[in-house]
């Protein structure tokens, strides 16, 4: 699994990554992660604001915070 956290590396960028890596480590899945900070890189996805978290190249969610059992639901079925 590929997850990329698209964003400029501000608090809530790192704080999604740090989240989601939480959440990989409880479900035991391999991930591997990107931190996608190149504005053409993240205006390649279809999202307005960041931090946004794309799992295997599928936006999962972007400018908000998700819970931890969102994260987890969206792992489990990655």
């Amino acid at each position: 699994m590929l997850i990329k956290i698209l964003g400029s590396g501000c608090a809530k960028c790192n704080r999604l990554e740090q989240l989601t890596r939480e959440a990989v480590a409880e479900l035991g899945v391999e991930a591997s992660f990107e931190h996608v900070t190149e504005m053409d890189k993240i205006m390649a996805y279809p999202i307005m604001t960041t931090p946004a978290l794309v799992v295997d190249e599928v936006v999962k969610v972007s400018g908000r915070m998700p819970s931890k059992d969102e994260l987890l639901g969206w792992l489990k079925a990655g």
